[in-house]
């Protein structure tokens, strides 16, 4: 008997210590991106590998509108290929279809790994709503 318990004892005890190392926590994570700045796009593209690595299972969306929808167009991205690779894994990139009426943008353009929300604010604002975490990207 005193083995059994032991046994359990110690399973219980793995069973803790995983969970404390991976923070035991679920994640969701709400990213708004306004820059059109191509470096602030390359460091997104890190902390988004930075935070994948960190909690694989976390839920993230990128929200993209004013100058930040030039990420998600295909004639003006020079990440296209990490936002299909991270889509791949799981990111959600979403366009504001405000954003593309406002700047008159072909909407045929977004990247098709890109989804797309009536308006970006908005859904940020409802994310939070719902217990996301709010991270503005850019520096």
């Amino acid at each position: 008997m005193k083995k059994l318990l032991f046994l359990f004892a110690l399973l219980l005890g793995i069973t803790y210590t995983a969970k404390a190392q991976s923070g035991g926590r679920h994640h969701r994570i709400v990213m708004q991106l306004t820059s059109g700045d191509t470096l602030v796009h390359k460091g997104l593209m890190r902390q988004l590998r930075n935070m994948k690595e960190a909690a694989p299972e976390m839920e993230l969306e990128v929200v993209c509108h004013g100058p930040g929808m030039d990420m998600l167009m295909s004639d003006r991205s020079i990440v296209a290929d990490r936002v299909k690779e991270f889509s791949d894994k799981g990111i959600h990139f979403l366009a504001c279809e405000n954003t593309i009426k406002e700047r008159k943008l072909d909407r045929a353009q977004v990247l098709p790994s890109a989804g797309f929300v009536n308006a970006g604010i908005i859904h940020i604002v409802e994310r939070q709503e719902d217990g996301w975490s709010y991270i503005k990207a850019g520096f």
